[in-house]
Protein backbone atom coordinates (compact mmCIF):
# COMPACT_ATOMS: atom_id res chain seq x y z
CA UNK A 1 0.00 0.00 0.00
CA UNK A 2 2.88 2.31 0.83
CA UNK A 3 4.39 1.67 -2.62
CA UNK A 4 1.16 2.65 -4.36
CA UNK A 5 0.95 5.82 -2.24
CA UNK A 6 4.55 6.79 -3.05
CA UNK A 7 3.98 6.05 -6.74
CA UNK A 8 0.86 8.22 -6.73
CA UNK A 9 2.72 11.07 -4.98
CA UNK A 10 5.58 10.77 -7.46
CA UNK A 11 3.15 10.80 -10.40
CA UNK A 12 1.33 13.85 -9.02
CA UNK A 13 4.65 15.63 -8.46
CA UNK A 14 5.74 14.86 -12.04
CA UNK A 15 2.43 16.12 -13.45
CA UNK A 16 2.60 19.28 -11.31
CA UNK A 17 6.18 20.05 -12.36
CA UNK A 18 5.38 19.31 -16.03
CA UNK A 19 2.28 21.53 -16.01
CA UNK A 20 4.17 24.32 -14.21
CA UNK A 21 6.86 24.19 -16.89
CA UNK A 22 4.25 24.27 -19.65
CA UNK A 23 2.72 27.40 -18.09
CA UNK A 24 6.18 29.01 -17.96
CA UNK A 25 7.03 28.10 -21.54
CA UNK A 26 6.66 30.73 -24.22
CA UNK A 27 6.98 29.48 -27.76
CA UNK A 28 7.28 31.47 -30.97
CA UNK A 29 4.08 32.36 -32.86
CA UNK A 30 2.48 30.46 -35.76
CA UNK A 31 3.21 27.06 -34.22
CA UNK A 32 6.98 27.27 -34.59
CA UNK A 33 9.42 26.02 -31.96
CA UNK A 34 12.84 27.34 -31.02
CA UNK A 35 15.57 25.69 -33.07
CA UNK A 36 13.23 24.79 -35.94
CA UNK A 37 15.32 24.41 -39.06
CA UNK A 38 15.31 26.97 -41.85
CA UNK A 39 13.88 24.27 -44.13
CA UNK A 40 10.92 23.63 -41.80
CA UNK A 41 10.18 27.35 -41.40
CA UNK A 42 10.36 27.85 -45.16
CA UNK A 43 8.03 24.88 -45.78
CA UNK A 44 5.45 26.22 -43.31
CA UNK A 45 5.67 29.72 -44.82
CA UNK A 46 5.23 28.26 -48.31
CA UNK A 47 2.20 26.30 -47.10
CA UNK A 48 0.73 29.50 -45.64
CA UNK A 49 1.33 31.25 -48.99
CA UNK A 50 3.54 33.84 -47.30
CA UNK A 51 6.37 35.45 -49.29
CA UNK A 52 9.96 35.71 -48.12
CA UNK A 53 10.56 39.27 -49.29
CA UNK A 54 14.26 39.30 -48.36
CA UNK A 55 17.02 37.05 -47.05
CA UNK A 56 20.03 38.73 -45.45
CA UNK A 57 23.14 37.73 -43.57
CA UNK A 58 23.73 39.88 -40.48
CA UNK A 59 26.80 39.01 -38.44
CA UNK A 60 26.50 35.25 -37.87
CA UNK A 61 22.74 35.13 -38.45
CA UNK A 62 20.33 34.65 -41.32
CA UNK A 63 17.43 37.12 -41.31
CA UNK A 64 14.29 36.67 -43.39
CA UNK A 65 11.66 39.35 -43.85
CA UNK A 66 8.30 37.73 -44.59
CA UNK A 67 5.08 39.28 -45.86
CA UNK A 68 1.65 37.77 -46.26
CA UNK A 69 1.09 36.00 -42.95
CA UNK A 70 -2.55 36.59 -42.13
CA UNK A 71 -3.09 38.43 -38.84
CA UNK A 72 -4.89 41.78 -38.35
CA UNK A 73 -2.48 44.68 -38.86
CA UNK A 74 0.56 42.44 -39.37
CA UNK A 75 2.70 44.16 -41.99
CA UNK A 76 5.73 41.88 -41.89
CA UNK A 77 7.42 39.22 -39.81
CA UNK A 78 11.18 38.92 -39.36
CA UNK A 79 12.62 35.46 -38.68
CA UNK A 80 16.18 35.19 -37.36
CA UNK A 81 18.26 32.02 -37.51
CA UNK A 82 21.58 31.19 -35.90
CA UNK A 83 23.41 28.15 -37.22
CA UNK A 84 20.34 27.52 -39.43
CA UNK A 85 18.04 27.24 -36.36
CA UNK A 86 15.20 29.61 -35.41
CA UNK A 87 16.20 31.96 -32.56
CA UNK A 88 13.89 35.00 -32.96
CA UNK A 89 10.59 36.09 -34.47
CA UNK A 90 9.58 39.74 -34.73
CA UNK A 91 6.00 40.70 -35.60
CA UNK A 92 5.68 44.22 -37.04
CA UNK A 93 2.21 45.75 -36.94
CA UNK A 94 1.21 48.89 -38.82
CA UNK A 95 -2.20 50.52 -39.00
CA UNK A 96 -1.95 53.41 -41.51
CA UNK A 97 -5.33 54.95 -40.68
CA UNK A 98 -4.92 54.90 -36.91
CA UNK A 99 -4.45 57.96 -34.73
CA UNK A 100 -1.82 58.11 -32.02
CA UNK A 101 -4.63 57.60 -29.49
CA UNK A 102 -5.65 54.33 -31.16
CA UNK A 103 -2.01 53.16 -31.20
CA UNK A 104 -1.72 54.00 -27.50
CA UNK A 105 -4.93 52.10 -26.78
CA UNK A 106 -3.73 49.03 -28.73
CA UNK A 107 -0.33 49.13 -27.04
CA UNK A 108 -2.11 49.19 -23.68
CA UNK A 109 -4.32 46.23 -24.64
CA UNK A 110 -1.36 44.10 -25.71
CA UNK A 111 0.66 45.06 -22.64
CA UNK A 112 -2.26 44.22 -20.33
CA UNK A 113 -2.67 40.83 -22.03
CA UNK A 114 1.04 40.00 -21.58
CA UNK A 115 1.05 41.33 -17.99
CA UNK A 116 -1.90 39.11 -17.09
CA UNK A 117 -0.38 36.08 -18.77
CA UNK A 118 3.32 36.44 -17.84
CA UNK A 119 3.45 38.89 -14.92
CA UNK A 120 4.20 42.60 -14.95
CA UNK A 121 6.54 43.53 -17.78
CA UNK A 122 9.67 45.56 -17.21
CA UNK A 123 9.86 48.99 -18.83
CA UNK A 124 13.03 48.85 -20.96
CA UNK A 125 12.63 52.00 -23.03
CA UNK A 126 10.78 55.29 -22.82
CA UNK A 127 12.37 57.92 -25.01
CA UNK A 128 11.25 60.91 -27.01
CA UNK A 129 13.73 62.75 -29.23
CA UNK A 130 12.73 66.28 -30.24
CA UNK A 131 16.27 67.42 -31.06
CA UNK A 132 15.99 66.96 -34.83
CA UNK A 133 13.37 67.72 -37.45
CA UNK A 134 12.05 64.19 -36.99
CA UNK A 135 10.33 63.63 -33.66
CA UNK A 136 10.92 60.05 -32.52
CA UNK A 137 9.22 58.14 -29.71
CA UNK A 138 10.13 54.67 -28.45
CA UNK A 139 8.39 52.80 -25.63
CA UNK A 140 9.25 49.19 -24.81
CA UNK A 141 8.45 46.48 -22.29
CA UNK A 142 10.06 43.11 -21.65
CA UNK A 143 9.01 39.80 -20.13
CA UNK A 144 11.28 36.83 -19.42
CA UNK A 145 9.40 33.53 -19.57
CA UNK A 146 11.38 30.32 -19.26
CA UNK A 147 13.92 30.33 -22.08
CA UNK A 148 12.25 33.14 -24.02
CA UNK A 149 12.45 36.93 -23.93
CA UNK A 150 9.28 38.66 -25.08
CA UNK A 151 9.45 42.35 -25.97
CA UNK A 152 6.74 44.83 -26.93
CA UNK A 153 7.69 48.13 -28.57
CA UNK A 154 5.90 51.19 -29.91
CA UNK A 155 7.90 53.38 -32.29
CA UNK A 156 6.84 56.62 -33.90
CA UNK A 157 8.66 59.03 -36.21
CA UNK A 158 7.07 62.27 -37.36
CA UNK A 159 8.24 65.06 -39.61
CA UNK A 160 5.60 67.71 -40.24
CA UNK A 161 2.61 65.78 -41.65
CA UNK A 162 4.61 62.61 -42.46
CA UNK A 163 4.07 60.00 -39.75
CA UNK A 164 5.34 56.44 -39.33
CA UNK A 165 4.13 54.30 -36.42
CA UNK A 166 4.60 50.63 -35.62
CA UNK A 167 4.05 48.18 -32.80
CA UNK A 168 6.44 45.24 -32.68
CA UNK A 169 6.26 42.04 -30.67
CA UNK A 170 9.63 40.26 -30.46
CA UNK A 171 10.12 36.66 -29.36
CA UNK A 172 13.75 35.72 -28.68
CA UNK A 173 15.24 32.42 -27.53
CA UNK A 174 17.66 32.86 -24.67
Amino acid sequence: MLRIGLAAVALLFFLFVHSARAADELIPPFGFRWNDSMARVEAVLHGAKAKIASREKKQNRDVWTVEGLIHPGLKRTVFTFKQRSLVAVELQYEYPDWSIERYNQRMGEIRKYFDEKYGTGKLVSRARDNDTEVIQTLVGYQWLVGGTMLELFYFSAQHDSLVYRTITVDYKAL
